[in-house]
C-alpha cells in the first residue's frame, strides 16, 4: 500500500502532531502543503480545516482519528496505550488540550494579532482577562507532570505530541515567559520533547496558518 498523505501545514499545531506521531513510528509519509480552507481539504474535511489523510483509497479527517489510524495501522512504538490506566490518561489529556487549552491559546493570539479594537491595536482588555485562564491550564498540566516524564506515564503517546505543538507556539507568543514562570515541569518536558528528531524536523515556519483566498479570487 502507498504511503500516507497527510494534507496540511507545519503551521498548523494539529498537522505537526500527525507528522510526528509518522515520524516517531518511522512511517514513511507525503505532506502536501496548503491553506487552510484549501480545495485539498474541503474534498476530505466539509469543514476545511487541517489536517486531512489520504491512505490509498481511504480518506480520513481529525488529527486524534488520523493518529489512531496510523498507530493501528502501522508497525513501531504505540502511541495509544494498551493497558487500561495509561490508556485512559492518553485520552484524557487529549482531550483537556482540545477542549481547554487549545481555544483559549487561539483567543489568547487573536486579541494579540487579529483583535476587533478601533485602531487594530491589541486588546489589552482581553489578554489580561486571558492570561489568568492561561495560566490555570498550565499550572494543571504542570501538576500532571511532576512525578512522570509523559502525559500518559513513562511511555510517549500521542497526548504528548498533541501538547507540545501547541507549547512551541505558546512559547513565541509575547509574554510567554511570564504565564510559563510557575510551571517548571511543563518547561522541562518541552525542553525534553523539542529535542527529538520528530519535533526538530517538523518545526514551522513563523506565522499563523494562512486562510485560502475564497473560489475566484488571487492571492
Amino acid at each position: 500500500m502507498s504511503h500516507p498523505e497527510i494534507i496540511g501545514s507545519f503551521r498548523s499545531s494539529y498537522t505537526r502532531a500527525v507528522c510526528m506521531a509518522c515520524i516517531e513510528k518511522d512511517i514513511p509519509y507525503t505532506l502536501t502543503q496548503c491553506l487552510l480552507g484549501a480545495p485539498e481539504l474541503l474534498a476530505i474535511n466539509p469543514f476545511g480545516r487541517m489536517p486531512v489523510m489520504r491512505h490509498g483509497d481511504f480518506e480520513l479527517y481529525e488529527s486524534k482519528a488520523i493518529a489512531t489510524y496510523l498507530d493501528r495501522a502501522f508497525r513501531g512504538p504505540a502511541l495509544f496505550p494498551s493497558e487500561p490506566k495509561p490508556a485512559a490518561l492518553a485520552e484524557q489529556w487529549i482531550s483537556v488540550v482540545n477542549s481547554s487549552l487549545y481555544g483559549t491559546v487561539i483567543s489568547y493570539l487573536h486579541a494579540l494579532i487579529a483583535p476587533q479594537t478601533p485602531d487594530g491595536s491589541p486588546d489589552v482588555a482581553a489578554i489580561e482577562a486571558l492570561k489568568p485562564q492561561l495560566r490555570m491550564r498550565f499550572a494543571v498540566l504542570d501538576k500532571a507532570l511532576t512525578s512522570t516524564p509523559y502525559l500518559a506515564g513513562e511511555q510517549l503517546s500521542f497526548a504528548d505530541l498533541n501538547l507540545v505543538t501547541i507549547l512551541h507556539n505558546v512559547r513565541l507568543l509575547p509574554g510567554a515567559a511570564e504565564l510559563l514562570a510557575t510551571s517548571t515541569h511543563l518547561t522541562r518536558y518541552h525542553e525534553s520533547l523539542a529535542a527529538r528528531d520528530s519535533y526538530r524536523t517538523t518545526l514551522p515556519p513563523p506565522g499563523p496558518p494562512r486562510r485560502a483566498p475564497p473560489t475566484g479570487t488571487v492571492s
